[in-house]
This record gives C-alpha cells, sequence and structure tokens, in this order.
C-alpha cells in the first residue's frame, strides 16, 4: 500500500479524501504526523501556493505527499476572491465575514457566475505534478444552508438551484471541486502503480 502525507492539519479533510482514494491509498494527515506549525502560502496563485506547501512538507519529512489550494473566482469580481479566498476580509476574519464582503460587492449585480477552482499538487518520487478541478455555478443573493464550509451558503453549483451548504455531503461531494480534482490523482497514481508493476523490456 502506498502512503502519502497531505498538507493539511484537518482530519475531517483527510477523511474525505481518504475514501475517494479508496483503499490502494494510505493518507496521513499532518495531525497524524503530530505536525502542528503553519504551512507556507506566500504566493499569487494557487498553483504555486499548492506547489510551496507541498515542497515544505515534501522537504520537512522526506515522503511523497500532496496538498491543495482552492479558491472561489466570481467573474464580475475579476476573478476575485481567488487564492485570498480564505481571507478575503482580512487575516483573522470569519467566513461569514468573507461572505457578506462578497455579498456587499455583488450587491445589485446581475451577473453572479462563479466558479470554485481546486489544485491539486502531488509530489511523487521527487516529481511534481498538478491536477485541476472546477465546478461552475453562481453566487446567491441571500446566505442559505448552514452544512459545509467557507462559500458553501452563497454558491449554487450549476445544474442545481440549491447552495452547497443546504445540500447532503454525499451530494456535494458528487459534484465537489475537490472531488473532480481528487479523481485526477487517483487516475494517475492507478496508471503510475500499474507501470511500476510491469516495467517495459
Amino acid at each position: 500500500m502506498h502512503t502519502l502525507i497531505f498538507a493539511t492539519q484537518n482530519r475531517f479533510k483527510r477523511d474525505e479524501v481518504q475514501a475517494m482514494l479508496g483503499n490502494d491509498i494510505h493518507v496521513l494527515s499532518l495531525s497524524d504526523l503530530y505536525y502542528e506549525g503553519e504551512l507556507p502560502e506566500t504566493h499569487e496563485t494557487l498553483e504555486e501556493n499548492a506547489l510551496e506547501k507541498a515542497q515544505f512538507i515534501s522537504n520537512k519529512f522526506s515522503m511523497d505527499c500532496f496538498s491543495e489550494d482552492t479558491g472561489l473566482e466570481i467573474d464580475a469580481l475579476n476573478g476575485e476572491p481567488g487564492v485570498y479566498s480564505a481571507r478575503y476580509a482580512g487575516n483573522g476574519k470569519s467566513a461569514t465575514d468573507n461572505i457578506e464582503r462578497v455579498l456587499r460587492k455583488m450587491s445589485g449585480e446581475k451577473n453572479r457566475k462563479a466558479k470554485f477552482r481546486t489544485i491539486v499538487c502531488l509530489i511523487l518520487k521527487d516529481q511534481i505534478h498538478y491536477f485541476e478541478g472546477i465546478v461552475k455555478g453562481i453566487i446567491s443573493e441571500d446566505i442559505t444552508g448552514n452544512s459545509g464550509f467557507g462559500y458553501d451558503p452563497v454558491f449554487i453549483p450549476e445544474g442545481s438551484n440549491k447552495t452547497f451548504a443546504t445540500m447532503s455531503k454525499e451530494e456535494k461531494n458528487r459534484t465537489s471541486h475537490r472531488r473532480i480534482a481528487v479523481e485526477r490523482m487517483k487516475e494517475f497514481l492507478k496508471t503510475h502503480n500499474h507501470s511500476d508493476s510491469h516495467p517495459g523490456p
């Protein structure tokens, strides 16, 4: 069984990704390794932040690992909050503060189009690989629901009339941006493991 470190201290997020990857991959969170330090996120793009976190953990533990960075990109706000999604209202502010800032800036705006974008960066045998997951939708005019986290109460994915925050965990995971990116990594790992097990002549 292949073991990968997931560069997160959130065990719930680790469990979610473990369920997506199945039994062939064993996922460790940073909490499992008793690491409680901050992860660096100093860049202007999701790709650079994901790489920075993955390289930091890879160098620290000398193991294969992956990280993810996710942003909400709103058309009418020129892609904001994007890489600053978690701290859009300022450092130390809550998810509610972030949502309220988005709704204020979107007040009266007819173009509500937006997308969640997740980038997973995998470092496997010192090689870097990226996997992207995108879910398109719209920003609702009101906060609805109390499930999920982040901007879930104001994001309605395409093909639905419900915000992520009013969906069950199973409903959300079927269309989750993180799931799409992780599934792509899973397919890559299957191919990679297969080719390792059956080398060519």
